[in-house]
């Protein structure tokens, strides 16, 4: 079996999806994007699929070594979602060709479903404990939240209140049945992150993500010495090499590894297992299409421990067109009691729509990450 032909589709909301065909007629689905540069991604898809052409689909393996090392520069956002929707769509194929869902070929499950949490509130969150109500009412016990706007580096005492009153009001409605992940999206930086982490104990929160940006990890010892509240991060870390010094430092409890950006099924694998070895949690990051979500879903099923999965039914970002638009059958992610089946069809476990998605690639998109600035004038962080 040979790759012939590689074929990438830019659909709203704000994904891109890749498809590789075989000359025995399989073809695998993957969801290669970095949120806001979907044609940049798309670029490189298409430079490494020069190397695949006429390959072997099912050695997978030497594929991700082949793309990731015969680069003199490597990794980062673009090249390692570019490598993660390849791989994703070689896994597809390879299980399709076997006739078997992906997790049977990465050892079997040691799970049948796996628990699941819902966005609320938007970039700048608002009526949150009305949206967390209508979470809990739909089944979800587990929410997650962009805990503030923008801070400054230091910042008023008003903006952490506001952070309170809006978490506070989630307990009111929902009491202590609904689980609740607070997003801190790298917009907080290390004065304002310890007081924030600090002042949100009370609350019991599930965790606080990404307390400060990935370039400034050093500073989660001191945020970790600071609070009992667990600590995640990741979505922005793109291979194992990226997570080595993190999980050998110990301050982090969960971390976020996103399929679509770093380095796809075969790199994840790699990453949760490391994070095992040091007693760390697993939560994937999957605010994307149900390309991406079905491979977070394989892998998950052969992790002990990822505990919870992001997805991104009704988030937000999904004007238009939403997580489901693009499958032939979407009751493959039907949710009950906040959790989810994993897909035992062959390869990714789900069979994608490709008529809608020739259709919606026409339409495409040109999404874009708002720009935000502080009150002086200067750039904040989104």
């Amino acid at each position: 079996m040979k790759i012939v032909n590689l074929e990438c589709f830019v659909v709203p909301p704000r994904w891109l999806f890749l498809k590789i065909e075989t000359d025995e007629g399989i073809a695998g689905w993957g969801e290669p994007i970095v949120e806001g540069k979907a044609h940049t991604v798309k670029a490189a898809v298409e430079e490494l699929g020069d190397y695949l052409i006429g390959k072997d689909p099912m050695r997978i393996e030497d594929h991700w070594q082949m793309l990731y090392r015969s680069g003199f520069y490597r990794g980062g956002p673009i090249l390692m979602s570019a490598i993660a929707g390849i791989d994703q769509a070689l896994w597809d194929i390879k299980g399709k060709y076997f006739n078997a869902p992906v997790y049977e070929l990465l050892g079997g499950a040691c799970r049948d479903t796996v628990r699941v949490y819902s966005w609320i509130g938007g970039d700048r969150p608002v009526d949150v404990g009305i949206a967390a109500k209508e979470k809990l009412d739909a089944g979800f016990t587990a929410i997650k939240m962009n805990g503030t706007e923008e801070l400054q580096y230091i910042d008023s005492y008003k903006k952490i209140d506001d952070v309170l009153e809006r978490v506070s009001a989630i307990r009111e409605v929902a009491g202590n049945d609904l689980d609740i992940g607070i997003d801190f999206h790298g917009r907080v930086h290390k004065p304002m992150a310890k007081i924030l982490a600090k002042e949100l104990e009370q609350f019991r929160p599930m965790f606080i993500e990404e307390p400060v940006l990935p370039e400034n990890n050093e500073a989660l010892r001191e945020i970790a010495r600071g609070t009992t509240i667990p600590i995640a991060t990741g979505e922005r870390m793109f291979s194992r090499w990226d997570f080595k010094q993190l999980l050998s430092d110990g301050y982090v409890d969960i971390i976020q590894p996103d399929l679509s950006h770093a380095g796809g099924i075969t790199e994840c694998r790699k990453i949760f297992v490391m994070a095992e070895a040091y007693d760390v949690a697993v939560a994937p990051h999957c605010p994307l299409g149900p390309i991406a979500l079905a491979a977070c879903l394989q892998v998950d099923a052969v992790s002990h421990n990822v505990f919870i999965q992001e997805q991104s039914l009704g988030i937000h970002y999904n004007r238009g067109n939403d997580l489901l638009d693009y499958i032939q059958d979407p009751t493959v992610f039907d949710y009950q009691d906040g959790f989810v089946k994993i897909p035992d069809g062959p390869g990714l476990g789900i069979a994608v729509n490709e008529d809608y998605v020739r259709k919606q690639a026409e339409v495409g998109h040109k999404w874009k990450n708002p720009v935000w600035r502080h009150k002086d004038g200067t750039i904040a962080e989104w």
